[in-house]
This record gives C-alpha cells, sequence and structure tokens, in this order.
C-alpha cells in the first residue's frame, strides 16, 4: 500500500520537471528583484474600525511579469486585521518595471493602550524567462490606539516617545516641465498665427486693409443717428474701396475692380447692390429709401465679408 500511496506525489514531480518551470527565491536569482520599498500615509494613531493604507513599490527587471494569483487576498488577515481590497499598477521606470501595490488593510483590534502591532509580510511571485521568482514583502508594524487615554511607558529620554520623520516621496518633476513647455509652445504658435491672420505686430502686413478698418469704423456707428449713421457707413465703405484699389472707383467700375482684385469676385452681387443703394442716397437724394433696400445691418455684413476676402490676399 506504501508503493500506492506514493504514485500522486511522483505523478506530480514529472509533470513539474517535464513543464521546465521551476519556483526559486529573489535571492537565487540575483538582479530580477531591485528593491521594494513600503510607504503609507501614516503608520500611528489607529482606532478600531480605521482603515490602514499602504503602497508597496517593488522595482524588477524588465519582462518580469508579476503572478496576481500570488498577491494577498482580500478577507482576513490575522484575528483583528482584514485585507480589504488591492490594487495593481505597473508602469516603466528607466530599464526596469515599478509594479505598485495598493493595499487597504481595516483594522479590528480594541487596544486599551498604544502599542504596536505588525502587518503579516507576504510574498509576491514574478515569472520571467520561464523561471519564477518570489519577492518577499516584510512585515511592518502600525501604532493601534486606545479609544481612553492612558499613560505611556516611562522612559528616560522624552525624546524616545517621539519617532522620527518619514521620509518625503521623491515627485519626478522632469514629465511635468515637458508637458508645460509643450503648451507654452502651443500657446505661443496658436498666438502666432492669429496674429499674422490679424496682421497684428510684428507680422503687421505692408499693405493696408481698408475693409477691416472700415467693418471697424462700422461697429462704432451704431450708436449715433440712422439717418446719419447710414450715411457715414456708406461713405466709409466707398473710401475702402477707393483705398483698395488705389483710385476713385464708380458703379461703372465695379467690374474692372473686380477683374484687378479677384479675390472680391465673390462679393460681386453684393457690391453691385451697395453702388445701387449709393446712387439712391447720394444722387437721386432718397436715403430712405436706400435704406430701405439695403439697411444699416446689411452694410455691416458686406463689410464684414469684404474684410474676411481681404485677408486671405498674399
Amino acid at each position: 500500500m506504501h508503493w500506492r500511496a506514493s504514485i500522486p506525489r511522483l505523478l506530480c514531480m514529472l509533470a513539474l520537471l517535464c513543464a521546465g518551470a521551476r519556483a526559486v527565491r529573489a535571492d537565487e536569482t540575483p538582479g530580477v528583484v531591485k528593491s521594494i520599498t513600503i510607504r503609507a500615509p501614516r503608520d500611528v494613531g489607529f482606532f478600531a474600525g480605521d482603515l490602514v493604507e499602504a503602497n508597496i513599490d517593488l522595482i524588477v527587471a524588465a519582462g518580469a511579469e508579476i503572478e496576481t494569483a500570488s498577491l494577498p487576498h482580500p478577507g482576513p488577515i490575522d484575528y483583528w486585521l482584514d485585507l480589504r481590497s488591492i490594487d495593481v499598477e505597473k508602469r516603466t521606470e528607466g530599464p526596469n518595471w515599478r509594479y505598485t501595490l495598493k493595499l487597504f488593510y481595516q483594522n479590528f483590534y480594541d487596544a486599551l493602550d498604544a502599542r504596536p502591532q505588525e502587518i503579516p509580510a507576504f510574498s509576491v511571485a514574478f515569472t520571467i524567462g520561464g523561471t519564477t521568482v518570489s519577492a518577499d514583502v516584510q512585515a511592518w508594524t502600525i501604532g493601534v490606539s486606545a479609544l481612553r487615554e492612558v499613560a505611556p511607558p516611562v522612559k528616560e529620554d522624552p525624546k524616545d516617545y517621539m519617532r522620527p520623520d518619514r521620509a518625503a516621496p521623491l515627485i519626478k518633476v522632469a514629465p511635468l516641465w515637458r508637458a508645460t513647455g509643450a503648451a507654452a509652445f502651443a500657446a505661443v504658435l496658436a498666438l502666432a498665427v492669429l496674429a499674422y491672420d490679424r496682421a497684428w505686430w510684428p507680422f503687421r502686413a505692408p499693405k493696408a486693409r481698408p475693409f477691416g478698418d472700415a467693418a471697424r469704423r462700422l461697429r462704432r456707428l451704431r450708436g449715433r443717428g440712422v439717418e446719419e449713421a447710414y450715411i457715414e457707413a456708406l461713405l466709409i465703405l466707398h473710401r475702402g474701396i477707393d483705398q483698395t484699389d488705389g483710385r476713385r472707383v464708380l458703379a461703372d467700375d465695379a467690374g474692372a475692380f473686380l477683374q484687378r482684385h479677384p479675390v472680391f469676385a465673390p462679393m460681386g452681387d453684393s457690391l453691385a447692390r451697395f453702388f445701387a443703394a449709393s446712387r439712391e442716397a447720394f444722387f437721386k437724394s432718397q436715403p430712405d429709401r436706400s435704406r430701405s433696400d439695403l439697411p444699416f445691418g446689411a452694410l455691416e455684413t458686406f463689410a464684414r465679408k469684404m474684410a474676411a476676402a481681404e485677408r486671405t490676399r498674399s
């Protein structure tokens, strides 16, 4: 019967040999596990029911994949401690990989006085090149406190009552500086494009933009009298057309104007309508009819469209 009982054990050993996988300690494969660091926002002053947060950084060689089955499972860890949750984050850090284990424990120890309690150690397995490496996370202590005040143990030196300060974590600012620089460069580039389009300094165009100036002046006429503002708007647009062509332009010259400045060709109908309204106002002395055919708002729209076409000129 003894040799029959050994058969399952022999079969398991044979399966392991055939699979070619082996479990080794971290010190048997030097260089795989680089460092293990335990960080906690605080490690003292915990009462019954408090959550205990811990972040464990494991720096390993690139290519070492963590085995999730080896991680602690949420649930009771000790009679006084439960593991509520565990999350794993992975990122590249230089030539290595960094795994960060975010653990949340819950303390159920109802202390009668302030005393240390030890969070149990555990191991995490990594697989690299068909080899399983075990990384041991050492136990660490937290300070639990009673809900009532008690006298601490007597110590000769009062300084012994104080724990040393924890070292502040180092924050990598290089990525933040790079992101800030990229955002600043994008903002400056966008401002440069806008300045070029609007002919702001230092991209002020050598040629004036009469229609752009006319559109701005028409906006300032809105608060004036209706007829006075309308006549002034017609004169402003006439000056803009004359300045653009470098000569006096009348209604009969509109076709030649568009041939000399083809960028305004899509505005041919609007230009003809403008000259017709101008003839009604100045030559026939009928500003009311002119304003009825081409209202002030239409003049502003005409000026804006001419200014937009003007900006497309090289």
